[in-house]
């Protein structure tokens, strides 16, 4: 893939100062937008390589590995697929997206880290729930965290692909469903997602873990909650591979920025109210950042988690007499070998003569005292 034209760097480059002044941002906000403004710079270090062949030479600097950072995530999106590949029975998976209302965000927002442990355990308690319920079985998932919409604006939601098989009480794998091309009927899955939820939240509100929003919680339970569910795949294969589209992504990539000018930021987005079309939208540069900084993720949180019969404590014991499971094992492999394997794409390879292999001659040592965006006590310094 080509270097695209704009980074998330550059608008945070451009609109970075003026956005901690109006939006005072917290601490770790600015040290994750340090990072991503940083990330392949000479602050951070790398190292010269050159060519067996036409001896040309080329500097490659250092990622800032940050889970936010849009040029760090291909490799780690590839080795995620290829790992839950050999970890996959070999039976139907549904895809099903459970997302919550607006009304919910601003309580999101208040104590996101609370409220997404609190959503993760609602969707795994829904889908458990039915699997119990109606075929008596422990069913599975793996569930994913998303929470931005195309335009960047804020919609917490949670992918899961479910199998559509489940452990009964006596150890043996048993099919489940609806006997249709769906897992089960999306009114109920939304209907049982919106109670355990919004118990949970009304629980929180109780205990003084949230703040009083008694009006949006009234809002919140008066709507219908919406539950996608696709039809299954013909093969694991094909849904595990649609769902690690959303493993590893952040709220935007590079290639999606068209246009920066000194006012604004230009990106393309689907318009899912016009069939999901292409669409250019321009947002001023700070409120584009103000929004970019409502999907970082809370410190350390696990936004991609197994449950069930695919968590890794059963896996583990099921290795030996699960269902057979797609198994390749490459010990040997490096890791420009692998990602070679899985993507095409070969670091090593020159890309002036395209024939060599480039060899590394030089450490480049990362920058002592870098310039940074932001001081140690919290000041922009642009």
């Amino acid at each position: 893939m080509s270097r695209p034209k704009y980074e998330v760097a550059d608008v945070i480059k451009l609109f970075g100062q003026r956005f901690c002044e109006e939006c005072q941002p917290n601490g770790y906000q600015k040290r994750i937008l340090n990072a991503l403004l940083l990330c392949r710079t000479t602050a951070l270090g790398g190292h010269k390589e050159k060519c067996d062949c036409c001896a040309k030479e080329r500097i490659s600097y250092n990622s800032c590995r940050n889970r936010h950072c849009p040029k760090c995530q291909g490799s780690k999106q590839a080795f995620w697929v290829e790992g839950l590949l050999e970890t996959t029975m070999q039976v139907k998976h549904y895809h099903i997206v459970f997302t919550v209302p607006h009304e919910l965000n601003q309580i999101c927002l208040v104590n996101s880290k609370w409220f997404y442990e609190k959503l993760f355990a609602s969707v795994w308690e829904t889908i458990q729930q039915f699997g119990y319920n109606r075929h008596g079985v422990e069913s599975g998932a793996v569930c994913v965290l998303h929470t931005w919409g195309q335009n960047l604006s804020f919609h917490p939601h949670i992918h899961c692909i479910v199998p559509a098989v489940g452990e009964s009480f006596a150890g043996n794998m048993r099919q489940i469903g609806s006997g249709g091309k769906y897992l089960y009927p999306v009114r109920q899955l939304s209907a049982v997602f919106r109670g355990k939820l919004m118990q949970k939240v009304t629980e929180g509100q109780e205990r003084q873990l949230l703040p009083e929003h008694k009006s949006f919680i009234k809002d919140a339970w008066a709507k219908s909650w919406v539950v996608h569910c696709e039809p299954s795949l013909a093969r694991p294969e094909h849904v595990i591979r649609y769902l690690g589209q959303y493993t590893h992504r952040v709220a935007i990539t590079n290639q999606r920025i068209i246009d920066i000018n000194d006012r604004n930021v230009t990106f393309m987005h689907k318009d899912y109210a016009d069939g999901a079309r292409q669409k250019p939208i321009s947002l001023d540069g700070v409120e584009f950042l103000r929004r970019f900084c409502m999907h970082f993720l809370p410190h350390r949180f696990v936004k991609i988690r197994r449950y069930g019969i695919y968590s890794s404590r059963v896996m583990a014991l099921k290795k030996q007499n699960g269902p057979k499971m797609v198994i390749n094992v490459r010990t040997s492999e490096t890791t420009q070998q692998r990602l070679k394997r899985l993507t095409g794409f070969d670091i090593c390879l020159c890309p002036f003569c395209k024939q060599g292999t480039m060899h590394r001659i030089e450490v480049m040592p990362r920058v002592r005292s870098p310039v940074n965006l932001y001081s140690q006590a919290g000041e922009g310094q642009l």
